[in-house]
């Protein structure tokens, strides 16, 4: 038998999201490894393997996947959203660079997904219609000074942002001091859109201006999108449409 590694992403949450290409993959595996609430997402059926794992292991979940794959496994390494944005295919690779030169010559492949950030533009309409970037607030990995450089510089370039993990139970003062940092350089009617749980019974979308967010708005299954200088918002009965425009001055 030989074996393959997909590392794949779920999407946001609605089955409906997850795409064929990775469908397919899932279909065919003899293997499933991956953060717990993650792998319970995959459906159990005869001769799959489940393997969830705590969170914070990536690198030893990437080791066990690519030690069943040279045993000739078909495994797929599972990640909400798309797994090579803050998900599981960057650990996977670090563990291939630093593991056994033969780990070079498996079938590895990514097979991406729809992340939380595009999930949740589009639940309010275009607001990453023009530059963005993302940023993932979480210090687990990097140190905040790092973190506040870079909010800083991209409020300076203006690029509407993503933000992903704002805030956690164990560490709540991250989005806290994120916040104060934009009200700090930015104009108090910067847009913010606060995506909780996006595509899930549980979504809950809120927009507001920078004057009126808080903290508590978000956890770490919300997703934050903040407007450049130039985003709008267009009222209208039920949820506003907001969006940022093709074109500087427009």
């Amino acid at each position: 038998m030989s074996g393959w590694l997909v590392i794949a992403g779920l999407g946001p949450g609605d089955p409906e999201l997850i795409t064929p290409e990775v469908q397919h993959a899932l279909d065919a595996a003899t293997d499933v490894v991956g953060y717990g609430p993650y792998v319970a997402r995959v459906a159990k059926r005869d001769g799959l393997r489940l393997h969830p794992s705590d969170n914070r292991v990536e690198i030893d979940r990437s080791r066990h996947a690519l030690e069943m794959t040279a045993e000739g496994r078909r495994v797929v390494v599972v990640s909400s959203g798309d797994p090579g944005v803050f998900a599981m295919a960057a650990a996977v690779f670090e563990a291939v660079e630093a593991g056994p030169t033969d780990w070079r010559t498996l079938d590895i492949r990514v097979a991406p997904g729809i992340t939380a950030m595009l999930a949740a533009a589009a639940r309010v309409g275009a607001p990453l219609g023009h530059d963005f970037c993302a940023i993932n607030l979480s210090d687990n990995l990097k140190p905040w000074s790092l973190i506040e450089r870079r909010l800083r510089l991209a409020v300076e370039a203006d690029f509407a942002m993503a933000f992903y993990n704002p805030r956690s139970k164990a560490r709540p003062e991250g989005f806290g001091k994120a916040l104060a940092l934009l009200k700090e350089i930015c104009a108090t009617d910067r847009l913010i859109v606060f995506a909780q749980a996006v595509s899930t019974p549980d979504e809950d979308i809120r927009v507001v201006p920078l004057v009126q967010a808080t903290a508590e708005m978000a956890d770490m299954r919300t997703m934050v999108l903040v407007g450049a200088s130039n985003t709008r918002l267009i009222p209208r009965d039920g949820a506003p449409i907001v969006y940022t425009p093709r074109s500087v001055g427009a």
